[in-house]
């Protein structure tokens, strides 16, 4: 696609985003559509990854940005702001939304909110190959008739549906996609809200000052998206319109029994389940897979806690127990060979006070760093290392979410706070995964107070060696109350 029309002239350019939750293969057909013509850096004041590439196809230059992956268009981390900024600001000529087809259900709730932002839009229904696998058949037809765009399956792997997937691109930023997004309505009382909202915002802004289309700023503004709300607060008469929102929202709120975020999101998830239900097919009866049986488990609210008490107890002992047997057998190596053998090798040539010196005086300091730190270490390290590969950090991160937020962070701290338990300077780095400035900050200031491997090394070395384990976990009960403590003021104060 990349050497085509490359002797023709190109007068012709389109911009094009790929929008898509992550793991949908979003990464994969950027690599297929422009091989080699990429350039990557980070969007302008953010540490958030921007890719670019370019293809040629049919006299058009297209330019390809691949946004980062999101699951919807709040304003709940970087990722999700620079997406929504891009779409709004920018406005690209078309968004490829790109969809897991064997998870479609979950893929459409970002897909209405590109539709509610009025982008121009063509879907790509990627892994195609892989829903029919688990037996699963999405009438893609059927689909582009219910959404009112464009819909193209692919497998992004091997290349295939690429070159319709270009066509349909060219198609609507051409308007001969007569087609346009087709706002869905919300329940009757929701509706309701969303269009008194929308016709205040209309009064007061117009969309150049706005940006966004009025109605999806009423529906954010109904979500409290904080961005929304200082960019309404910015305009002339936005104090009226927040004050409206803000009475909408609760009326929601009263007549729900829910928070008006939880309200609108159920909403868009249950027109998202009635257009997969439409569309979908299954050849047989769904079966969970192992990786779904196990996710089940890990993130159950009590089997979930129960397992990770389990392991947490089990990665003690296993540590404490392998570093004691190694500590031994370094012991015996040094006593029965290395002291014995240099003794042998200086006394000839060395006085007595000498010999001792070196023999139990460095000799002994080495042997003693060495064998305090290493038979700790090793199986540490080696534990993390499989609780990462395995995906059980991750999982870790979805069960501890509702602790983790009585700190004021997001269950993702976790993995920095364990990373913690190897080494504090990869878990402080490890904290820029956390969505805000405040976040990082707070998960800043605790995961320095976890006991690394060298303060594990003498609570396991020392304490646990000498005064028994019951000390020792005593200590680790300290040190996470106090993790606890500071992560709490943090969030009060900061």
């Amino acid at each position: 696609m990349e050497a085509e029309g490359r002797g023709s002239k190109r007068k012709k350019v389109l911009q094009v985003a790929l929008a898509g939750n992550a793991n949908v293969g979003k990464s994969a057909l950027f690599n297929q559509l422009t091989g080699l013509n990429q350039t990557v850096g980070n969007w302008p004041g953010k540490t958030v990854e921007r890719a670019e590439g370019t293809l040629y196809f049919k006299g058009y230059r297209i330019r390809v940005l691949d946004l980062p992956g999101i699951y919807s268009l709040s304003a709940y981390s970087q990722e999700e702001l620079v997406a929504r900024e891009y779409i709004a600001v920018e406005r690209p000529d078309v968004i490829v939304d790109v969809i897991d087809a064997s998870a479609l259900e979950r893929n459409l709730y970002l897909t209405l909110q590109l539709m509610e932002l009025e982008a121009p839009l063509v879907v790509c229904l990627n892994q195609v190959d892989f829903a029919a696998r688990r037996g699963i058949r999405i009438d893609h037809k059927a689909l582009s008739e219910l959404l009112g765009v464009p819909v193209v399956p692919t497998v992004a792997i091997t290349g295939k549906g690429l070159e319709e997937l270009l066509e349909a691109v060219i198609a609507v930023a051409e308007g001969r996609e007569a087609r346009k997004s087709v706002p869905f309505e919300f329940k009757e009382d929701v509706e309701r809200c969303i269009r008194e909202l929308a016709e205040e915002i209309k009064k007061h802004a117009s969309q150049e000052n706005l940006k966004y289309p009025a109605r999806w700023v009423a529906i954010k503004l109904l979500e409290r998206d904080p961005e929304v709300e200082r960019l309404v607060g910015s305009l002339s008469g936005g104090k009226a319109i927040l004050e409206l929102a803000e009475r909408l929202a609760r009326r929601l709120e009263e007549a729900h029994g829910a928070p008006s975020p939880v309200v609108i999101a159920s909403e868009r998830y249950a027109i998202a389940s009635l257009l997969a239900k439409a569309v979908s097919r299954f050849t047989r009866e769904p079966r969970l897979t192992l990786e779904e049986k196990l996710d089940a488990i890990t993130c159950h609210r009590i089997a979930g806690y129960a397992l990770l008490a389990i392991m947490a107890l089990g990665a003690y002992a296993l540590i404490f127990g392998i570093g004691n047997i190694i500590a031994s057998f370094m012991e015996e190596l040094f006593d029965a060979y290395v002291v014995p053998y240099v003794s042998l090798l200086l006394a000839p040539s060395l006085p007595a006070w000498a010999l001792n010196v070196i023999c139990n005086g460095l000799l002994g300091g080495l042997f003693g760093g060495l064998a305090i730190v290493l038979p700790y270490l090793l199986p540490l390290y080696v534990l993390i290392a499989l609780l990462e590969d395995s995906g059980y950090l991750p999982r870790v991160a979805c069960l501890m979410d509702p602790i983790m937020h009585k700190m004021g962070l997001h269950g993702k701290a976790f993995i920095p706070l364990i990373l913690g338990y190897g080494c504090n300077v990869p878990a402080c780095v490890g904290c820029r995964i956390m969505e805000t400035d405040r976040e990082r900050t707070i998960a800043g200031l605790t995961v320095v107070l976890v006991p690394c491997s060298a303060r594990t090394v003498i609570i396991m070395g020392l304490v646990a060696r000498y005064a028994g384990l019951w000390p020792a976990l005593l200590l680790y009960l300290i040190d996470i109350a106090l993790i606890f403590a500071t992560g709490r003021a943090a969030y009060k104060l900061l």
